[in-house]
């Protein structure tokens, strides 16, 4: 099977930066799109920002400008950038991939994280 393991969050001051990576492990034979979730308390989980395997990225309003999503393709890991946080990015954040894996059927599944928890402090 596949496994996606989530590190880099934390507790930090508004206006500070985080850095969140996602590696994903197991049968793997490629990962077309990766990206980031949040779901605060009382609220539907929501999207952050994808990225396809050749690289191309989509934000939401909320993040652009601040946040950078990034992959490596040979570590199968997908990073979130976090700048200029503010408290309304409080949140547990979860990472998504669709995964094509072995034995190969060319049919890609879609896999989470545990997710992790960000809390930004005013």
């Amino acid at each position: 099977q596949v496994q996606l393991v989530e590190s880099g969050g934390g507790l930090v001051q508004a206006g500070g930066s985080l850095r969140l990576s996602c590696a994903a492990s197991g049968s793997i034979f490629s990962i077309n799109g990766m990206g980031w979730y949040r779901q605060a308390p009382g609220k539907q989980r929501e999207l952050v920002a994808t990225i396809t395997l050749g690289g191309s990225t989509n934000y939401a309003d909320a993040v652009k400008g601040r946040f950078t999503i990034s992959r490596d393709n040979a570590k199968n890991t997908v990073y979130l950038q976090m700048n200029s946080l503010k408290p309304e990015d409080t949140a547990v954040y979860y990472c998504h991939a669709a995964v094509v894996r072995l034995p190969l059927t060319w049919k890609a599944y879609d896999y989470w994280g545990q997710g992790t928890q960000v809390t930004v402090s005013s």
